[in-house]
């Protein structure tokens, strides 16, 4: 990565339903073109988490739109940044990549104050990690 170019981050999870899209939504808010954000799943689920949906809806970021992707090679070799959440091996793995393990609670079937409790989780280490990759 140059200091030219954006940071690519890629975020996965199992379903690609309910964290790595907060993570998203998150990371493509607060950093906005600072930074390419993606997210895949190693067992995409069939649509976005609608409490995840609803949790992120009361910050004012928008995830109802987002579609569940399967996790490819090619997502994995184009970013500078790997995190993924609950996915374990899964994940390919490319030398000169940044890779961290997120241990989360996954929101699927939680109650709302599980899932806001993993959104504001989330908030905080997306917010320290753009402090790491993408400073204004």
């Amino acid at each position: 990565m140059t200091t030219t170019e954006r940071p690519a981050v890629l975020f996965v999870c199992v379903h690609n339903a309910g964290r790595s899209q907060m993570a998203a939504g998150y990371l493509t808010a607060l950093a906005g073109d600072r930074v390419d954000v993606f997210s895949a799943g190693s067992e995409p689920g069939d649509e976005v988490n609608p409490t995840a949906v609803a949790v992120m809806a009361e910050e004012g970021i928008d995830i109802a739109g987002a579609t569940p992707r399967i996790l490819t090679t090619d997502a994995v070799r184009q970013a500078d940044v790997v995190i993924t959440m609950g996915c374990g091996d899964a994940c390919p793995i490319f030398p000169g990549k940044r890779y961290e393990d997120w241990e989360l609670t996954d929101p699927a079937g939680q109650p709302v104050e599980v899932v806001r409790a993993v959104r504001d989780d989330i908030r905080a280490r997306v917010e320290e990690l753009i402090s790491e990759i993408a400073p204004r």
